[in-house]
């Protein structure tokens, strides 16, 4: 069985980046380039845990929804929000309206802003954790990675919530801590010439 599939504009991508429109620009722009705004990394990890036991495309299709309603995920801002704010949220069709996943969110960017004041920014902290030695995709079942296991694990010390290792693994991809596009992928040559170049 292949894993990617090449497209009508005739380049090879990864299958899961290849089903749409929506998944194939996020695929090709976005997944596994390297980042280091704290407010996307913050979303990044905010919408991993909305993620987390639904399909990637609902939170694409929601993705400027989530952005409206949580300030931009200036994590500044959403550390104010109080009760009326979960309120308004859990009555916005336009998230997923989880109360804990939301509830979390706003935990979260209060350890954020502790984290910005220990680190000096997210981004400090997060590149810790980059794993230099995926250079080769390996099987999903065995993506959950040591990196992964202990940037949750110290996540979750430092009272982070919606942070298990999954979560923490798909969030890895996303940011560029990991590249796991497929050998045959053109973006995957594409993701590793960003990072050679990436200084942080």
């Amino acid at each position: 069985m292949t894993n990617t599939i090449i497209g009508e504009d005739g380049k090879e991508r990864c299958k899961w980046g290849a089903s749409d429109d929506l998944h194939i620009h996020y695929h090709d722009t976005e997944r596994g380039f390297p980042v280091t705004d704290d407010i996307r990394l913050f979303e990044k990890i905010c919408l991993e845990g909305f993620q987390s036991g639904l399909s990637w495309r609902t939170i694409l299709v929601k993705r400027e929804n989530f952005r409206k309603a949580f300030a931009g995920f200036d994590f500044n801002k959403v550390a104010q929000f109080d009760e009326n704010d979960i309120a308004r949220l859990l009555n916005d069709a336009g998230i997923v309206r989880h109360r804990g996943k939301i509830e979390a969110t706003i935990n979260n960017a209060k350890r954020a802003q502790e984290m910005v004041k220990e680190f000096g920014s997210l981004a400090k902290y997060f590149w810790q954790y980059e794993n230099q030695i995926t250079e080769n995709f390996t099987p999903q079942s065995a993506q959950i990675g040591d990196n992964s296991s202990k940037l949750s694990k110290d996540l979750k010390k430092r009272g982070w919530k919606f942070v298990g290792p999954t979560t923490i693994y798909a969030f890895m991809q996303a940011m560029g801590l990991v590249n796991d596009h497929h050998d045959d992928c053109y973006v995957r040559a594409l993701v590793k010439e960003a990072r050679k170049n990436f200084k942080f």
